[in-house]
């Protein structure tokens, strides 16, 4: 019990075993060289090292002092460990005085044999059976006769010996030498231990090539992983460089047009005050009494010169906005459509197009068009890289389908007829016009195009598989399972979006018959597109996705088709 308390008090907290090399820290605790080195080894790409035992933290690697009061008691421990283990051995029987190991035991007299010992007995006893030292003599003979058991009975499937096989109950019996029995199990041994072998080694080069695939994997990962990252910095500097510049040409288009205006408003001013004083001078002459003077005023024909009229007309008919000025407004002459940004489509990202004497309004409207052109082409790109380039392969489930509703062969068109279809009743079917996806999404990014035809009233979005099938409650979005996008064509082209019963209106109507459902179920989220040109963004749903997710259409009137792979 001594020995064992003293081998916990020297058992190093690290790696359970007594102290190699043990080296003290700050706080007093003991560890091997070897674990403590390694400890720290790792603890220092976090900045903070701290002790194995009692938590201790230290800002610096602390130094490490060698224990050599602790290093004696284990050298003296381990010394006396192994002398005991020598003596607790098999020891010779005749050495009474002190244990001496035993070389041999004496399986007929059941006696240990020290070397001394031994050679007095091969003299004295040359048909004695000498085995390896054992303590279990006892078990090597016979319990009935007493005898060493030398034959195994093949028919008992036991050792025997001469007397059993002779007189006793294995008489008649198949039997066989030990030696010989021993040597054929030890073949059988063999050849199993070497299919072992070489089931181990088929494993080990299993095990390697599967940690050498890992490593490609993880290699692979790692530069997909950066050249995603890589695409993304480039992504979003090109979006931060062409935010600055269209608002750049913004503000210089602002500051072009201010000033145009500035100089026709300085120069009407001028005008006016001239009309003004010339205004005043003529009341005054038709004010006068006296004839003389009026007729004697110089400058009378020059108040009422048609030519100056004229030229006022000819100006009033441009005051508004000085056509020409505008239209040439000492900008960058006509380049073709572009000034060096070549994100926008369509060749105009607002710069200074020759407009061919459209005035400051028609020029507004044509900056707007080119940067919403350029934002859409943008988003475009978004949806192509985080998508990816190819659709979903959606296929519509008959089985859920209600029995309004004619599914096409090929699975991907759901049409509304009054002609009830003649489908089982079954639990996962719909009972009001709806149909959903065979195919569930539980993971990833995914995206389907939905083609609207001739339908007054449709929906389509996502819903969980647990979705009531049954009452109006079950339809897309008037349940806390599904979520989707509406539009009604008898209500001024209404469209919405809804979710647990909730109706958000959009503020603008789709022109277009195709819509872009785009899900992202670790983000939990969901938008819808319209397929216009440029592709436009309607409304996107946040939520914590909690189950599958699989397509899901409504159609009242006309078809839907679901675009993509078939």
């Amino acid at each position: 019990m001594a020995s064992d308390g003293l081998r916990k008090e020297l058992t190093c907290a690290i790696c359970k075993d007594i102290y190699t090399d043990p080296l003290t820290l700050r706080c007093g605790h003991n560890f091997c060289q070897v674990c403590i080195d390694g400890m720290q080894d790792t603890e220092g790409g976090y900045g903070v090292y701290s002790c194995p035992e009692c938590r201790a933290t230290f800002r610096k690697r602390p130094p490490l002092q060698r224990n050599i009061t602790l290093c004696n008691i284990v050298k003296n421990f381990l010394a006396t460990q192994t002398h005991q283990e020598e003596i607790t051995g098999i020891c010779c029987t005749y050495c009474v005085d002190s244990p001496v190991p035993a070389v041999k035991s004496c399986l007929m007299c059941e006696a240990s044999l020290c070397e001394k010992h031994l050679k007095v007995h091969i003299k004295t006893a040359t048909d004695h059976v000498l085995t390896e030292p054992s303590t279990s003599l006892k078990n090597r003979k016979c319990s009935i006769h007493g005898k060493i058991l030398e034959y195994y009975c093949t028919e008992d499937a036991t050792c025997i010996c001469v007397s059993c096989s002779l007189v006793g109950e294995h008489r008649g019996h198949r039997v066989e030498m030990l030696d010989e029995i021993s040597e054929n199990k030890k073949g059988k041994m063999r050849h199993v231990l070497q299919k072992m072998i070489t089931k181990r080694m088929k494993t080990e080069e299993r095990v390697h090539s599967l940690e050498e695939r890992r490593r490609k994997v993880q290699g692979k990962a790692s530069g997909e992983a950066e050249r995603v990252t890589a695409q993304f910095i480039c992504f979003r500097t090109r979006e931060d460089n062409l935010e600055k510049r269209i608002l750049s040409d913004i503000k210089r288009q602002e500051e072009k047009m201010s000033l145009s205006l500035s100089d026709v408003i300085q120069k009407l001013e001028i005008k006016k005050d001239e009309l003004s004083r010339k205004m005043r001078h003529i009341e005054e002459l038709c004010n006068m009494m006296d004839p003389l003077t009026v007729l004697q005023e110089s400058d009378t024909g020059d108040l009422c010169d048609p030519e100056e009229e004229e030229d006022d007309e000819d100006t009033g008919g441009h005051d508004g906005g000085d056509e020409d000025t505008l239209g040439h407004d000492g900008g960058d002459e006509d380049t073709g459509g572009h000034d060096g940004i070549d994100e926008g489509p369509g060749g105009h990202d607002g710069g200074d197009e020759d407009t061919g004497g459209h005035d400051g309004g028609d020029r507004g409207v044509e900056l707007i068009s080119n940067i919403s052109h350029t934002l859409f082409a943008m988003i475009r790109d978004i949806n192509m890289i985080c998508y990816g380039p190819d659709p979903a392969d959606i296929l519509l489930d008959v089985n859920t389908a209600d029995n309004n509703l004619l599914i096409s062969d090929d699975l991907k068109t759901a049409t509304w007829t009054l002609i009830t279809q003649n489908r089982p009743e079954t639990a996962e079917r719909f009972q009001y016009i709806q149909v959903m996806s065979g195919r569930r999404f539980t993971s990833g990014r995914h995206y389907w195009d939905v083609e609207i035809s001739g339908s007054v009233l449709w929906s389509v979005g996502i819903c969980y598989p647990s979705i009531d099938r049954r009452g109006r409650q079950s339809t897309i979005g008037n349940n806390n399972k599904s979520w989707g996008l509406f539009g009604r064509l008898w209500c001024n082209n209404h469209y919405s979006v809804r979710h647990d019963s909730e109706v958000i209106r959009l503020s603008h109507q789709i022109s277009s018959d195709g819509v872009r459902i785009c899900l992202d179920y670790e983000a939990g989220q969901l938008s819808f597109y319209e397929l216009c040109d440029p592709i436009r963004h309607l409304h996107t749903f946040t939520a914590a996705f909690s189950e599958p997710l699989h397509a899901v259409l409504y159609v009242c009137g006309g078809s839907i088709k679901i675009s993509g792979r078939s």
